[in-house]
């Protein structure tokens, strides 16, 4: 953990066809969308994503970038895995959870172990455990919403073999819903604050910039078939500290709707789009932004 976590600033340009990137499960799985009808996805979605990529030890992503970066199986687990049992986490994170030593933590088996609590924190503590456990993660995702406000449409889907007695087909109601089409930004970012509370290493956030490029692709679905990572920048500061204004990197690379005024690049005023024609989108960052830091690469470059 002695190499230095230099703070990074990143920003996800996805585009969204004929799917859901996101289902809502107040909304019967409606993709996400608020009032003003700009789009979400949100960000323990996409994470579950590049959860699942881990996770999948004997799957093509992991087996290439696990030895492309020379990992060790046995430190990157998944913590927020679906068959996880309490019991044994327990007993990873300390022989009395009620007690906490931050070196203890350090150089504990759940540490270790597990990539996601390493990388994005963990909020994972039973009753009665000191929240000295809980820890605020290294990389921090944002809400991703969309430029202009999305188009939803709703169609039921049939099947040929029945699913109900009697009936010698079936039909789900409605149950296609998807977003004809949408461009959204998910901003995220690299805190090396938090590196030493959560023992977040350099390798770790290695493993994150190599698995993005990959999140939908490798995890396509029949209601999620076309989600576009078309821009993933990833913008690395000169040093710990900060070398620039996270939001002045942000701004200079959200694409701007065509027709909109260009004073407020997200509009919910704007008209749904059709194509990815329909918005300007910024192939790089200014020379005045771009000399404050130390590089700035689109990782979908890398693939």
């Amino acid at each position: 953990m002695g190499e230095i976590i230099k703070r990074a600033t990143g920003l996800l340009i996805l585009e969204v066809v004929n799917s859901n990137p996101n289902g809502d499960p107040d909304r019967e799985s409606d993709p996400r969308q608020r009032s003003n009808r700009l789009g979400e996805i949100s960000p323990v979605s996409f994470k579950r994503k590049l959860r699942e990529l881990v996770e999948d030890v004997h799957g093509v992503v992991f087996k290439a970038v696990s030895k492309d970066l020379s990992l060790d199986d046995s430190e990157f687990k998944i913590l927020e895995s679906r068959d996880r049992v309490l019991i044994e986490i327990n007993k990873e994170l300390s022989t009395d959870i009620k007690k906490f030593n931050q070196n203890d933590f350090l150089n504990s088996k759940f540490v270790k172990k597990y990539w996601d609590a390493r990388l994005f924190g963990n909020t994972f503590l039973e009753k009665g455990g000191h929240k000295g456990y809980i820890k605020t993660g290294v990389a921090q995702f944002v809400m991703g919403l969309s430029v202009a406000s999305v188009n939803m449409v709703r169609h039921s889907n049939t099947k040929k073999a029945a699913v109900e007695e009697g009936k010698s087909s079936g039909m789900a109601p409605l149950a296609y819903r998807v977003v004809e089409h949408g461009v959204y930004c998910m901003p995220f970012y690299i805190n090396p604050s938090n590196a030493h509370k959560s023992g977040c290493t350099v390798k770790d956030i290695e493993l994150l910039k190599v698995l993005i490029p990959y999140a939908y692709d490798h995890t396509r679905s029949a209601i999620r078939p076309d989600v576009r990572i078309r821009h993933a920048w990833y913008m690395e500061h000169k040093n710990a500290l900060g070398s620039c204004a996270d939001y002045k990197l942000i701004e200079a690379l959200t694409p701007i709707r065509k027709g909109d005024d260009n004073e407020i690049p997200i509009s919910p005023n704007m008209t749904p789009s059709t194509s990815w024609s329909d918005y300007s989108v910024p192939t790089g960052l200014p020379n005045d932004l771009r000399d404050k830091l130390f590089s700035c690469v689109d990782l979908m470059e890398n693939i």
